[in-house]
């Protein structure tokens, strides 16, 4: 089985690559956020930790965090959004190892594809067999955030700031995938990639 990472900025279109993956090969899809998301809910390790550090108002009605007031809470507080980082990042990674243990284990997939946003500045490269990039270009980038997502241009600047730069991506990445024509174009390029 191989384990290959796929990253990419805001708007290069990674979802509709791993729908592709999906129907193209035998494979798990784990998707940080998914995980991470898991990990906040009640009876998780992660809530009881975010929960110690951020106080019983942060719980909504519903037994659940108030992931709004959190968002709202660390956005206004640089310190704090590290402090939740430094509980939950490291909670996400273990999870995305162990599931991919489990498919070792298993032997139920040929592949297993890990999408994190921060994926090269955590370092999960460590356990990737491969990290691919899927790449589109920053114009085209800004059009998909607009139209799909409502985003102001000044959001989408803000946004790009925070991520790395092409160059960045491209220095780390074993493979580059051009997301940016139509979708067939995309799934010649992963074909080629998975030798199909």
């Amino acid at each position: 089985m191989k384990v290959i990472g796929i990253t990419g900025g805001v708007g290069a279109g990674k979802s509709s690559v791993l729908a592709l993956l999906k129907e193209m090969c035998s494979c798990d899809i784990i998707q940080a956020d998914l995980v991470a998301r898991n990990i906040y809910q009640s009876g998780n390790i992660g809530f009881k930790k975010v929960v110690d550090i951020f106080g019983e108002q942060i719980v909504g009605e519903n037994g659940e965090i108030n992931r709004p007031l959190l968002a709202d809470i660390i956005f206004k507080n640089p310190n704090k959004r590290i402090v939740l980082n430094s509980i939950i990042h490291p909670l996400v990674k273990q999870e995305i190892i162990n599931q991919i243990n489990n498919h070792k284990i298993a032997g139920d997939v040929d592949y297993c594809f890990v999408e994190a946003a921060l994926l090269i500045e955590d370092h999960y490269d460590i356990f990737m067999d491969e990290i691919w990039y899927i790449y589109v270009s920053e114009d085209e980038r800004r059009k998909r955030l607009a139209a799909s997502r409502g985003y102001s241009d000044e959001k989408i600047s803000d946004i790009f700031k925070s991520q790395l730069s092409d160059a960045e991506f491209r220095k780390h990445a074993d493979k580059v995938i051009d997301n940016g024509a139509d979708i067939e174009k995309t799934r010649a390029q992963l074909e080629i990639m998975l030798g199909i």
